[in-house]
């Protein structure tokens, strides 16, 4: 069933300046609400460099992204929600096909490659990431060629993950798409008879492997670079993407939706192109270390280019079933 979409002004009046990064606040003034799936210390900096630079207030509610679908599906057209910065495309997805997204204008749009973007154009990629193994460099691994060669029965009580994580909740809704239902239920359970470690967050899965918890770990490329950075390029640890269009590195985007019942449009479509201006954007490479999407700002130099990571041919918005995935996790006993 097609979605209900409503188109917002395709001039944003002067709240939106061609110059990346920019914000004019003539026209774009007062204050917006934002729920956040996004932590407070990765975007808290971001959205405040947005206020200094605009004048525009923002009020953050910051939770875990499904919860926040979940709610704004809940509160429909009667949100306080201005706009939903979240974590991945599958819940931006599930928003939008319950028609509460606005379309956003081309010359946003145009700024990210469109494989980033909704296709119907009711959400814009931020921030790319893509999915890794992170595994220890005290001893020699022959890791998989596949995240599911990880059910042979030799990585019993070496495995990490964090069911309960959006990110990889994304990566088995990725999973039930690209191979099917059952062959992501037979990767569930041939995990869990390997009896992994369940880690509350992708951090403490990347620590559990340097401290010899564990000697892999399913993560987002951008955890192993921040405990580099704090720990010095001898922490041992490294990360490995996999080959020829494999789930185990799927690129995914943090992505932000403009709600149609939003009674700010001006004054979101503001923060909307900031996010997808020079200065947000290199935020999110130097202090993050996430892929910028815009054009002429440099990833971190450790990271390969994120065009020639081998992301399996899916369509991000397909990875809308956030509610189907989290019953099968449940089903397997991956999560309570």
């Amino acid at each position: 069933m097609p979605r209900s979409r409503t188109l917002v002004a395709a001039c944003l009046g002067s709240a939106l300046l061609v110059l990346p990064g920019a914000v004019a606040a003539q026209d774009a003034e007062g204050s917006l609400t934002v729920y956040s799936g996004r932590s407070e210390s990765l975007v808290g900096p971001v959205l405040d460099s947005f206020t200094r630079a605009s004048g525009i207030d923002v009020e953050v509610k910051y939770a875990d992204t499904a919860e926040l679908a979940a709610l704004l599906l809940e509160e429909g057209d009667r949100s306080p929600a201005d706009l939903f910065l979240a974590q991945d495309a599958g819940a931006l997805g599930a928003v939008a096909d319950a028609g509460l997204f606005a379309v956003l204008p081309d010359e946003l749009l145009g700024r990210v490659p469109a494989a980033y973007n909704d296709a119907d154009g009711e959400w814009a990629g931020v921030s790319g990431r893509a999915r890794t193994v992170a595994y220890t460099t005290t001893e020699e691994l022959d890791l998989p060629e596949s995240i599911l060669g990880f059910t042979d029965p030799a990585w019993s009580g070496r495995i990490g993950w964090a069911p309960a994580n959006g990110s990889f909740q994304a990566i088995v809704t990725a999973l039930r798409v690209v191979e099917g239902e059952d062959v992501a239920r037979a990767w569930l359970e041939g995990i869990l008879a390997n009896d992994p470690v369940d880690y509350p967050k992708n951090t403490a899965a990347v620590e559990g492997v340097a401290a010899g918890e564990v000697d892999v770990a399913f993560v987002n490329h951008y955890y192993l670079l921040r405990l580099l950075a704090e720990n010095g390029d001898d922490y041992p640890v490294a990360q490995s993407f996999f080959t020829g269009g494999d789930t185990g590195s799927l690129v995914n985007v943090a992505g932000v939706g403009q709600l149609a019942s939003t009674d700010q449009p001006d004054a979101a479509g503001a923060l909307v192109a900031y996010l997808l201006g020079e200065e947000a954007q290199t935020y999110f490479s130097r202090s993050t270390y996430e892929f910028p999407l815009i054009d002429g700002v440099a990833a971190d130099p450790r990271l390969p280019a994120i065009d020639s990571i081998e992301s399996p041919a899916v369509d991000l918005s397909a990875l809308a079933d956030l509610q189907g995935t989290v019953t099968r996790l449940r089903e397997v006993g991956a999560i309570d």
